[in-house]
């Protein structure tokens, strides 16, 4: 059986055995008038006014997008926004970009991201997680995370967030509060609401937003500056908008979790011996770091001492900025990582990825196929998958007579479990 799985920006194909069980997201099509949709999706929101009625004209205004990262179909979406804030001068206009604690992006990502237009006309500012200047404390969460910001963010008179909503391997969904935090928060908060503690909590984990603690305290964060109002979007696995919310934050993000939860969650009736999973191809398998997530995804239906089979390009490498590989390298075993992060006092940039990759790798074995060389995958502590589809054989035999073989082609675009 052929097999088609997302890796990179032209995939690739694999041949696998015709007994094995793919498992897939529910397939959406596309919104035939995306424009139209998101328009009247704006003009007639959820639980608030329009947005052209709730702006003000004397108003400063803080749009929070998505970084390189994400496959938001944002060179759609915010043309649409910006013309609904046609009455906003441009001037009085900021475009955040939620990055996180990851790396700004560049001129040309930006461009590809949002068009050459926005770029050209309107002021757009990587959030800096890093920069003390640039963030401010506005208090701290009922759980004592200390709270802190992006100045533009903060500061401004009216906050929107725009984002695409899809299952998160700790956060619950992507989405709605995610795009203030840790979209827009300063590294002091982001390593608190990653902690050890909350990253270890077996209710933060894929699809659950109420009683997550690590959602909870997202949610709290967010409504400390207050969100006027939020634009989130569902996509297929061709980037196309497949349904749009907007207006009061918390009612669209429910909605289109809602959405999200039945298209991309597939229940399985047992554990597999070896799965073979993707990171959903470009852009989320740019570095290894963002890959844990597709290996998070297979985590779900592997069996105790099973084996996990990860394609993703990594084109951004490992990467080079972050901690994450410094991490990995400075302890030679998933037990001594996960014994560093549980340490008093330990605050590290990345630790919540390496905690994860860890709890993984506890469970079972690890191959990554990629464009890496053999010594970084090594050093990262997984094993090297030069040829997947031998891998995956040799695996198989390894597990014995009646071994069983599951494929996530999308990788954590599906986030299956075990019903």
């Amino acid at each position: 059986m052929r097999v088609q799985l997302a890796y990179g920006r032209t995939g690739l194909v694999v041949e696998v055995p015709d007994d094995a069980i793919v498992i897939e997201p529910t397939y959406v099509p596309g919104l035939p008038d995306e424009t139209g949709a998101l328009v009247n999706a704006m003009r007639h929101p959820l639980g608030a006014s329009s947005l052209r009625r709730a702006v003000g004209s004397g108003q400063t205004v803080a749009i929070s997008v998505c970084d390189v990262t994400r496959p938001m179909p944002s060179a759609r979406v915010m043309p649409v926004v910006l013309k609904e804030l046609s009455g906003i001068p441009d001037e009085r206009i900021v475009i955040l970009i939620a990055t996180g604690t990851h790396r700004a992006n560049t001129d040309a990502e930006l461009r590809e991201m949002l068009g050459d237009e926005i770029v050209d006309r309107y002021r757009v500012v990587n959030h800096n997680a890093f920069d003390a200047e640039t963030n401010m404390h506005v208090g701290e969460t009922t759980g004592g995370i200390p709270v802190s910001l992006d100045r533009e963010w903060v500061e401004s008179d009216f906050k929107i967030t725009t984002g695409f909503v899809e299952p998160h391997f700790f956060a619950g969904f992507s989405g709605g509060p995610k795009m203030v935090a840790p979209g827009l928060a300063a590294f002091e908060t982001t390593v608190e609401l990653h902690g050890a503690r909350l990253i270890g909590d077996p209710r933060s984990t894929w699809g659950v937003t109420k009683g997550n603690p690590i959602h909870d305290a997202i949610r709290e964060i967010a409504a400390m500056t207050g969100v006027d109002f939020s634009v989130d979007v569902t996509i297929n696995r061709d980037s196309r908008i497949t349904s749009v919310y907007a207006g009061e934050m918390l009612q669209v993000h429910a909605a289109a979790c809602d959405v999200s939860r039945r298209i991309a969650m597939q229940g399985v009736r047992e554990r597999f011996d070896v799965v073979l999973t993707t990171n959903s191809g470009y852009p989320l398998d740019q570095n290894l770091y963002q890959c844990v997530k597709g290996m998070s995804a297979a985590s779900q239906i592997v069996r105790d001492g099973g084996t996990i089979v990860c394609a993703g390009e990594c084109s951004d490498g490992i990467p080079a900025h972050g901690e994450y590989g410094k991490l990995l390298a400075s302890r030679d075993s998933p037990e001594a990582l996960l014994e560093m992060i549980a340490a008093p006092g330990y605050a590290h940039r990345d630790q919540w990825q390496v905690q994860l990759q860890a709890q993984i790798q506890q469970r079972a074995r690890v191959y990554v196929k990629s464009g890496l060389p053999a010594d970084q995958i090594e050093a990262a502590h997984f094993i090297p998958a030069d040829d997947v589809e031998q891998t995956v054989v040799e695996s198989l035999k390894r597990h014995g007579p009646g071994s069983t073989l599951c494929i996530l082609p999308e990788g954590p675009q599906t986030i299956p479990y075990v019903e």
